[in-house]
This record gives C-alpha cells, structure tokens and sequence, in this order.
C-alpha cells in the first residue's frame, strides 16, 4: 500500500464563494455545503493524486458498480475552530476505522497520508466555513465508493475517496424518544454492521420510518437472533446508567465500534464512574425501568455527540427516564465537547491541531 503522496494536493478554487448566502446562527444538520471538495481516484492498482474543487455534481457512467452492488463506505468526523486555529477530534481514529470498512467491503485501502493531508489542505481552504456558534461544528464527510464499470457481481476495479465539508448545528434538538425494535435487524454476526458501510443506513430507513409513524425519533435495534439484547441506535452507539454504573454493550460484528463511545468510557472512568462494557437485556432495561433503578439512558456518536434519551418504548408502553441533577450524560457530553471546542486541556491526548 502506498504511503507518500506522489505530487502535491492540486487546488482548483472556486470562482464564486457562496458563503455570504449562508446564515450561520440557524444552521440545520448536513444540508449546507462549503465551497470546496476533496476528490482522489484509484484506478489502475493505485491512488491518484488528490485534487480539490469547487463543490459540485459528479459525473458517473450508468454501470458504475455503486449503483448495482452497493460498494460505499463513510465516515463521520468534525472540526472546530477557535479564533484562528482548527482542531480535530481523534481524527487518526476515523481513518483506522475507514480502512477497517473499506476492507470488509473489499475496497481499497486509502493512505494515511492522502486522508490526513487532504483533509487538512481542504479545511484549511475552507476555514471560514468552520462556525463557531456553540452546538455547532464543521461536519465531515469522507466517503468511498466504487466508481469502476460494469454488470458483472464482483469488485469494482477503480473507486472515488472524497471528503465534503458541510457547516452543522445540532444533530437532534430537544427530548429524544426510541423504540425498542423486536422485528427487523439491523445486522447480524459475519455480516458489515462493525463497518459504516452505506448499506447498514439504507436498510434502518423503513424500520425507522415505522417507528417515527408512532411518535419516536430513533429505534434502538436488539440483537438478530433473540431480539433480548440492547445493541445501538441507528446513528449512536447506547449507553445505559442503572443505579450508579453506566453500562454499554460489547461491540461485535453487528455493533459499530464508535469513537465517542471510546471516549465516554475513557472520560468516564477518569472521573471514578464505574462502567461496565456487557450485554444488557431488554428485560432488564424494562425492570430496572419499573424499579426505578434505571436513572439515565443516552446515545453516543459524531453527529449529534451525547443525546439523552427521555422515553423508550416497548410493546406499546413508554417507559420514561428521569431527570438527574447530576446527569452522566451532560457532565460528559461537557467534557468531551470542551476538549473538542479547546476550552479545556485534553489529558486524553485527542485534540488535534490542523
């Protein structure tokens, strides 16, 4: 596999910015775009040279193997920007974890160098697109896909990395309500739930859209099998707090190995929290519930960081959780975002400088 850059990042700008048309105070979630994109290709066994655009369509041929065999990973990631600098959070993380996708759906494997510097190259040509409203963040979105020809069920032969930058508020806004799913699946073991494969997503919309018909935001998904463990939600891993302890389960191949899951359960144990990585049954969740011993139950990801979960339902009953005066959820959502944002030292080592 290469590792260095064959020529410098080559940079076509954008003519005209279109960032004066953007109000930055009201900024929803992934549906604004900065002016510039990185975009590289592999054909012919190797990694081209990275280039940077003008943020716009692509043209694929109609037998580009996306289209018909799904080959399509992602990542999610944020920058922050604090007066002049721009820092990254655990960014070496997501591109282990995007080579750790890419070869589970038998993609090529992308540099570290061509990730990081071109990453770095765009966001520093787009970095008065980083909002610095509290709650918001430059999202990123690196993401690969086969761009190579042809009918036949087999690898693509070349493929597209790109990383688009898209200026975010909030992922949810208010008291987040879930589902527990007793039905459909989200993954199952020797399958691709552990990778951000796009697939996994597309096959979460429909239970998703049931669930959102009752009155929920989210579902959280229970083991294929059984259907008796807890496992994630469709865009956060999920932690539970049962008296003092918070729990979250093992990942697996159907479990998504999050960062900001890692995270909590770092920052958590530093501040003396006892935790504990294990299955956690929906019956427990339902009698812990009903005992009142379950005090707090979030979910954990990229986009929306630490979303506190205020009702979970369960064959046709809400459970709903209280509310802590001294809430895990937002006592760590604070301390990972002050570490993000450079309001606070980082003892953890993930802050990192652009």
């Amino acid at each position: 596999m290469e590792s260095i850059l064959k020529s410098p990042i080559r940079i076509q700008k954008s003519e005209n910015s279109k960032i004066d048309q953007v109000d930055f105070d009201n900024l929803a979630f992934g549906s604004v775009f900065s002016d510039h994109m990185l975009v590289c290709d592999y054909k012919n066994g190797s990694w081209e040279t990275p280039t940077i655009v003008p943020y716009g369509p692509l043209s694929l041929e109609p037998a580009a193997k996306i289209f018909h065999y799904g080959q399509s990973i992602f990542e999610g990631m944020k920058a922050y920007k604090d007066n002049d600098d721009i820092f990254l959070f655990r960014p070496l993380d997501n591109h282990k974890r995007f080579n750790i996708s890419a070869k589970r759906m038998a993609i090529p494997e992308i540099p570290e160098e061509y990730f990081m510097e071109g990453l770095k190259t765009l966001l520093n040509l787009d970095k008065d697109w980083i909002p610095q409203k509290d709650g918001s963040a430059m999202y990123i979105r690196p993401f690969m896909f086969a761009s190579g020809k042809g009918f036949h069920a087999s690898p693509a032969d070349e493929y597209k990395f790109l990383i688009c930058l898209a200026p975010s508020g909030p992922y949810f806004a208010g008291k987040v309500k879930v589902l527990i799913e007793e039905k459909y699946s989200r993954s199952a073991n020797g399958g691709v739930g552990y990778a951000k494969a796009g697939g996994n997503y597309a096959g979460q919309f429909y239970p998703t859209q049931l669930a959102k018909e009752k009155g929920y935001h989210q579902v959280i998904w229970t083991d294929d099998h059984k259907h008796e463990n807890i496992e994630e939600a469709g865009a956060m891993n999920i932690f539970v707090r049962i008296n003092d302890t918070l729990i979250t389960g093992p990942t697996s191949d159907r479990i998504l190995d999050g960062i900001t899951r890692k995270s909590v359960l770092e920052i958590a144990k530093s501040e003396g929290i006892k935790t504990e990585v294990r299955n956690i049954t929906v019956n427990e969740l339902v009698d812990t519930a009903q005992q009142g011993s379950l005090k707090e139950m979030f979910g954990a990801g990229t986009a929306a960081v630490i979303s506190p979960i205020a009702t979970f339902g369960f064959r046709d009953t809400d459970y709903d959780l209280p509310e802590m005066e001294q809430s895990y959820a937002i006592d760590i959502k604070k301390r990972i975002t002050d570490i993000q944002y450079n309001r606070a030292n980082d003892p953890f080592g993930w802050r990192y400088k652009v």
